[in-house]
């Protein structure tokens, strides 16, 4: 087989492997209220909350877990995607539509997404990289600017 077949086979199993990890780990932040949780693994020990948008293309809810800081009332994240010049699919999701769900500390909250902009982004930023040092390297990795958004209760 050419390397490139190995190299693509390799990589789909990890994305499934990823896939179904993320599965059990919004099921565990679920049923534990958000004590059980495995920052570590996706925000260097910050705390994580389970997000739920509507795909932009299918329609489907899609869950995923970010890392977040508190913002006021709100939750800030990061669409960092680990640094890559792609967005991640969340990010895309809520620019097609801002309305979303998230599980945190144990409590389900609607929430509408929003660009963070301006003194109010270089704040959040200044606060996620002293949070994790990661966002200052992911930022190096890519040319785009990574947003920062704010997911603001709904009522």
């Amino acid at each position: 087989m050419p390397a490139l077949a190995r190299l693509r086979n390799w990589l789909t199993g990890l994305r499934r492997l990823s896939v179904a990890w993320t599965r059990v780990h919004v099921r565990l932040l679920r049923w534990s209220k958000g004590r059980l949780r495995f920052g570590f693994l996706f925000g260097g020990d910050m705390p994580v909350l389970a997000l739920t948008t509507t795909g932009r293309k299918s329609g489907e809810r899609r869950t995923t877990v970010v890392a977040y800081l508190d913002h006021g009332d709100s939750y800030a994240v990061v669409a960092s995607n680990a640094g890559s010049d792609r967005a991640p699919a969340w990010w895309l999701n809520l620019r097609a539509d801002p309305n979303g769900e998230i599980d945190a500390a144990g409590e389900r909250t609607a929430v509408r997404a929003r660009l963070v902009q301006g003194d109010e982004r270089k704040q959040l930023w200044q606060r996620f990289v002293a949070a994790n040092e990661s966002y200052a390297r992911y930022s190096g990795y890519t040319a785009r600017e990574l947003p920062v958004v704010a997911l603001d209760p709904r009522e």
